[in-house]
């Protein structure tokens, strides 16, 4: 398989782009759903609230590799192609996204800045964004609970979109994105 999409089918690299970032978003998620079960300051809750910020900041480094990669690929045609309002709901899905895996990296670093908490990234310390301002980093904690909650939905309808194509509509939305064939 090549690493450049081909006109049928995302090439090696876009599919491994795609299901690494997944993998990550699952280690966010999973990180900052099992903190709850450690009491607060805990040395466990520390490590996966730390956890949840570094693969947070790894989806948006991956991000930007993706969407740089896929400035100079074209798009696999989905065959049979989709009617005209399913395209623009499938644009629409992916840029909810694509904002999302930007803005919730953005959002956690710029809570830790107001919180006046160090920025840890695998060994190194990043530099606040912002002052410490405890109102405005609620502000943004509350924002960033929301736009997480919203992630979920989008995640999950857009794995079920994956799947109503795959095996109602039957057409190769999904296998132009799986690896090996």
């Amino acid at each position: 398989m090549s690493w450049k999409n081909t006109p049928d089918r995302y090439g090696s690299a876009m599919i491994a782009l795609h299901w690494l970032m997944l993998l990550m978003i699952i280690g966010v998620y999973t990180c900052i759903e099992l903190r709850e079960l450690y009491p607060k300051d805990s040395d466990p809750r520390e490590a996966l609230k730390t956890w949840h910020f570094m693969l947070g900041l790894s989806v948006f480094s991956v991000l930007w590799l993706r969407l740089c990669l896929s400035l100079f690929q074209a798009t696999p045609q989905i065959t049979p192609r989709p009617g005209r309002w399913q395209r623009l709901l499938a644009s629409g899905m992916h840029i909810a996204l694509y904002f999302l895996m930007m803005v919730m990296p953005i959002a956690g670093w710029l809570i830790l800045s107001a919180e006046g908490k160090d920025i840890p990234f695998f060994g190194m310390q990043l530099p606040a964004l912002m002052p410490e301002n405890e109102t405005l980093g609620e502000t943004i904690e509350e924002a960033h609970k929301l736009a997480g909650k919203i992630g979920y939905f989008l995640i999950g309808l857009h794995a079920a979109a994956a799947l109503v194509h795959h095996y109602i509509q039957r057409d190769d939305t999904l296998s132009r994105m799986l690896p090996g064939r």
